[in-house]
């Protein structure tokens, strides 16, 4: 018999990488990796096909033939997010797509009340409703966790004019706000939804969080492993001039502080993970010790 096909879109990046290679690590599926450049595509998928979320009609060819389809959007790269959620949605129904499954994330405006602004978290929670009213077989609303990937990326330590090095950021270092994860393993996620479908019937988030960590304790899990670094808390209007970008970055930990990453009332939507998920997941002190 033939493999039923998961077509993931940005299957080159963070979230679609570690997706393709669990479910071509688990071999229930074959894998149509989705890409906008697919002759440089290297990855493990039986399958690759060019698409772009911009384009309609690529979308729709991409999905035919496909049972599931994965579908991340990249708001550093487009800001309109809810229109090519909403794109991708209409196309995979058009495809005739039975799973649809879309990497979201919490409602900062509606569960704040107004008071944070963080376009990259709403953009994809304002294609919730969509997804959920498409008609599908099956829809999965998944939220990824702060990536332990940013200690070494964007929110990297950098160097301080006190000579020390560490992180200068409008958080209390104090607060245990920060929902966690090595988002290689976001995979383990999908992979289980695709594998067990009908545990989305009830429309509710997976939210996948490892760990939930304030910064203190972050520093702690670097220093026993014998690297210090410093931190230094500064005002949200202060942070938002450092640089191009700073203002949402600002906003987001706001909201982190006053609600947490996943938000209020998370705790069922983590643990709804753990029922359907393929393995266990590292803990950041782990992920340190392996990779920073």
């Amino acid at each position: 018999m033939e493999k039923k096909i998961i077509a993931v879109i940005g299957s080159t990046g963070a979230q679609g990488k570690g997706v393709v290679e669990q479910l071509v690590k688990d071999g229930t599926f074959d894998v149509r990796a989705l890409t906008r450049n697919p002759d440089a595509y290297d990855g493990p998928a039986q399958q690759v096909k060019a698409v772009d979320l911009n384009d309609y009609n690529s979308l729709v060819e991409a999905f035919n033939g496909a049972y599931g389809v994965f579908v991340v959007t990249n708001f550093w790269e487009s800001a309109d997010e809810a229109t090519q959620g909403r794109n991708a949605v209409d196309a995979a129904k058009r495809a005739g797509v039975k799973h649809f499954i879309w990497s979201s994330l919490p409602d900062v405006e509606a569960i704040s009340g107004g008071a944070f602004t963080v376009p990259h978290f709403t953009g994809k929670a304002n294609v919730d409703v969509a997804v959920k009213q498409a008609g599908f077989e099956y829809s999965s609303i998944v939220q990824p966790p702060f990536y332990y990937q940013n200690f070494t990326g964007m929110l990297a330590p950098q160097p301080k004019e006190d000579g020390s090095t560490g992180w200068t950021l409008p958080l209390d270092p104090a607060k245990k706000v920060i929902h966690m994860g090595d988002i290689s393993e976001f995979g383990k996620v999908v992979t289980g939804l695709f594998l067990s479908p009908k545990a989305s019937e009830d429309g509710g988030p997976f939210s996948f969080s490892a760990e939930l960590k304030s910064f203190d304790e972050v520093l702690s899990d670097y220093a026993a492993l014998g690297q210090s670094y410093s931190y230094t808390q500064v005002p949200a209007d202060t942070f938002a001039t450092f640089f191009e970008g700073a203002k949402e970055i600002a906003e987001m930990l706001g909201y982190f502080e006053a609600h947490t990453y996943m938000g209020p009332d998370s705790d069922p939507n983590i643990k709804r993970v753990q029922n359907v998920a393929i393995g266990s997941f590292t803990s950041f002190a782990d992920w340190i010790r392996n990779n920073a």
